[in-house]
């Protein structure tokens, strides 16, 4: 009888602790609890599901920017550190009246003038007066909403805001770089 108690103990201990596993998995760091449709789709991503345990960088792009270059560095960036976690998303805004109107042309400008592969969204509002709710929380949190195209926010593998860097901080900054390796080194949770 002894023995029957103790087994039923530990499978109530063994459950206990794997509903935990559970549950750990199953939340969602403020930073990534949205839903954002795909550029030019349909398709809706929840970035919590689809981005745990990732290195996050997202960036408000343009197409008719003087920064938009930068989708160069940040394709670069992506095919560079993609397999050890790092992901790049982009977010189209025409906040500063730089970006065309259809999401079609956007994906077919990004893809056929800069081979872009990381993932885009669907295009979206970034400044204070009319950030949408992911914009809301990234700058409410760093303290710094874009002023201009190609704002980047970069997350840790656990969903942390660790860095909010402006237009000029191009995607090969030593020090966005350096931040970029550090992060990727840690181990997820």
């Amino acid at each position: 009888m002894k023995s029957l108690t103790v087994a039923v103990l530990c499978a109530g201990l063994l459950l206990a602790a794997l509903g935990e596993v559970a549950a750990a998995q199953d939340r969602c760091a403020p930073s990534l609890d949205f839903t954002k449709r795909v550029l030019a789709g349909d398709r809706e991503v929840r970035l919590c599901e689809a981005y745990r345990d990732k290195v996050v960088l997202i960036v408000n792009t343009a197409s008719k920017c003087g920064f938009t270059p930068q989708f160069d560095g940040l394709e670069a960036l992506y095919r560079e550190y993609r397999d050890r976690g790092l992901v790049v998303l982009g977010f189209p805004s025409n906040d500063f009246a730089q970006e065309y109107q259809s999401e079609d042309r956007i994906q077919a400008f990004c893809r056929l003038t800069y081979s872009v592969e990381f993932p885009m969204f669907a295009k979206t509002s970034v400044t204070r007066e009319s950030a949408e709710p992911l914009y809301r929380f990234l700058g409410e949190t760093s303290g710094e909403y874009p002023q201009w195209n190609f704002h980047k926010y970069l997350l840790g593998r656990d969903g942390r805001l660790v860095g909010s860097y402006r237009s000029q901080v191009g995607p090969q900054d030593r020090a966005l770089r350096g931040e970029i390796e550090r992060l990727l080194a840690e181990r997820p949770t």
